[in-house]
């Protein structure tokens, strides 16, 4: 990876914040990661689920889940469990699928590299891919 997924987290969840994607759960978000960013173990852990379910709630929220996937794989560096992976894969997935015309190029890409790396650690290759890395050539282009 050629970013740190900590200042991208801190980023889209700033954007997330500005642009009013949190609406009515703006003060939970902003409760639930001040304690994920400032504190560790089981405090830390239950912070990262409350944020992860704000996430369900809006999955149309484009900063939020860029910071969902960012802070997965944070969580994955404190706990490395398959759980931790998975959920990362899915919700990179997630995100990918759902990119629109004149996406951020660089977020994609960010967030693309973060999906191998989730799906390297359950152990999948990038030869089931789903077209997530559509500007890479394949064989025989």
């Amino acid at each position: 990876m050629h970013f740190d997924p900590a200042i991208a987290a801190q980023a889209s969840f700033t954007r997330a914040r500005n642009s009013g994607e949190l609406g009515d759960d703006l003060e939970q978000a902003q409760e639930a990661e001040a304690i994920f960013s400032s504190s560790a173990g089981d405090e830390a852990r239950e912070a990262y689920f409350t944020l992860v379910a704000l996430g369900e709630r809006r999955p149309d929220a484009v900063a939020l889940q860029e910071f969902l996937i960012y802070i997965t794989w944070q969580q994955v560096t404190e706990e490395t469990i398959a759980a931790h992976f998975q959920r990362g894969a899915e919700l990179c997935d997630r995100y990918l699928g759902r990119l629109a015309p004149g996406h951020d190029a660089m977020q994609a890409d960010q967030i693309r590299d973060l999906r191998r790396s989730f799906r390297a650690g359950l152990g999948q290759g990038e030869d089931d891919d789903a077209g997530y890395d559509e500007d890479v050539l394949k064989g025989g282009d």
